[in-house]
């Protein structure tokens, strides 16, 4: 693989210019991965013994395919020479160990995109591993990515939103797992025989994202009636303005997970909370997007109000009636906010259409930022029941808590004589069930959400037209 590399050098070409997804190399890569798919068990093992399994034999001339393709592709990414040496090694490693419980720790480990923050550049990434939201086995995967990184966003980055871990990406193709609702590539879900001490980079896919939004936002504005403002109504029919809009809701939220008054570890590792925390946390980062975006809006940053009612409108008409209802905290969030607007007389629903006081939005938005803040900031100083029932009481002023929850009867309905832990089990898996407006929503919008499975930029545009 290193002789290739130096052999383009010297032939005076630029190994970093062609498309990986063009090379001949890349559809050997996905052929081999999709045939090694359903051989693997739910930990990323093949058991020889199984029904449909294939012999060793075959099983070894499938990884050596992968092999040769990430070797013939090496050069046009030297940039990741160091990974694709040790993902090499790791893959040669898997099959002369016999398929067992696979570890990619040390291709983890020489994997450093966020080393390399330059707009457009691609990664050819293999791992072992689940991807969030879609597959939950730890299956070969292969993607080939481009870094999202304009200057307006690395100087945001540099100035005000310091976020050395986090990648703005973009899919090139991929493998089944991410043909799937997933729309991260996260190290913690790849195969490892230990976790890394830390992990030094997160990427979102942003036009998975933006895409997603789009078809949402669009069929909903359509079914509830709602009269947009022309500079929205313009954002919304733009993939490469709503892609901008989330690669910076994302770095701010990103951040917001380590910033602020925190009464406890942020990003809950380990940790079981009852779900309306994990929600409160999520949307407190969201809100905070939400915040810096009114502040660059103010400085001249057209993505700001863009992100504004991204993040508006994915959190009213997605998150609420997007997957099930067994402790979906994203959605629970997303009522919330919805109910805290209506509350306040920013959103209404009067005559079968929903209204937007477009002006009083992002103060009353702000409120609610302000009001989670407090929850935190005063969290510091209880103990982890009291903070739990402060958030419960919080959620349940503008959200009606189902008619059988113990949670809502107050302290006095649960055993307090157990530890904390052992109370989130009676909570109900939809503790703040959907209000009949969103489940009239839902109904109407259940098509629309699941044709959104595997969506990218390019398929929404070829839907589109």
């Amino acid at each position: 693989m290193t002789e290739i590399l130096v052999q383009a050098v010297v032939e005076g070409k630029d190994p970093s210019m062609g498309r990986v997804v063009e090379h001949p190399a890349w559809p050997v890569i996905k052929d081999a991965v999709e045939e090694i798919r359903p051989w693997q068990a739910k930990d990323g093992s093949i058991d020889f013994a199984a029904d449909g399994a294939p012999s060793k034999f075959v099983a070894e001339l499938a990884v050596d395919r992968v092999v040769s393709a990430i070797e013939q592709l090496a050069p046009l990414l030297p940039h990741d020479a160091e990974y694709h040496h040790a993902l090499v090694k790791d893959l040669r490693r898997w099959a002369e160990g016999g398929f067992q419980v696979p570890d990619f720790l040390d291709s983890l480990l020489a994997f450093q995109p966020a080393a390399h923050r330059e707009h457009g550049l691609q990664h050819l990434v293999v791992f072992p591993m689940y991807t969030q939201n879609g597959n939950p086995d730890r299956n070969l995967e292969a993607v080939v990515l481009r870094m999202v990184w304009p200057d307006w966003l690395a100087e945001l980055e540099r100035t005000r939103y310091d976020n050395p871990l986090f990648c703005g990406i973009t899919f090139e193709d991929f493998t089944s797992g991410y043909d799937t609702n997933s729309a991260v590539l996260f190290p913690e879900t790849i195969a490892v025989r230990e976790a890394p001490e830390r992990f030094t980079w997160g990427g979102i896919f942003c036009d998975r994202e933006a895409a997603r939004f789009r078809r949402v936002t669009g069929a909903a504005v359509d079914i509830l009636g709602l009269d947009l403002p022309d500079d929205i109504r313009d954002m919304v029919a733009d993939q490469d303005r709503c892609q901008q809009a989330f690669v910076l809701w994302d770095m701010v939220h990103d951040r917001t997970h380590s910033h602020g008054d925190l009464p406890f570890d942020p990003f809950m590792i380990k940790q079981r909370q009852p779900f309306w925390m994990y929600g409160l946390e999520e949307l407190r980062c969201d809100l905070t997007a939400f915040k810096e975006a009114v502040k660059l809006e103010a400085d001249g940053f057209s993505q700001g109000r863009d992100v504004q009612y991204a993040v508006l409108f994915d959190r009213m008409f997605r998150f609420p009636v997007t997957g099930e209802r067994v402790r979906n905290y994203d959605g629970l969030g997303g009522q919330l906010l919805f109910a805290y607007l209506h509350k306040h007389d920013v959103v209404r629903w009067t005559d079968n259409k929903l209204h937007i006081d477009w002006d009083r939005a992002p103060q009353v938005t702000n409120q609610l930022c302000a009001e989670i803040e407090k929850l935190y900031r005063d969290g510091i100083d209880r103990p982890k029941l009291v903070h739990w029932f402060a958030g419960y009481e919080l959620v349940s002023r503008y959200l009606a808590p189902h008619p059988g929850s113990r949670w809502a009867k107050g302290p006095d309905a649960l055993d307090l004589t157990q530890p904390p832990r052992k109370l989130v089990d009676d909570v109900l898996p939809d503790e703040f069930p959907l209000s009949m407006f969103y489940e009239a929503l839902s109904k109407k919008l259940k098509d629309v959400i699941a044709s959104t499975k595997g969506i990218t930029a390019d398929s929404a545009e070829r839907v589109a037209a």
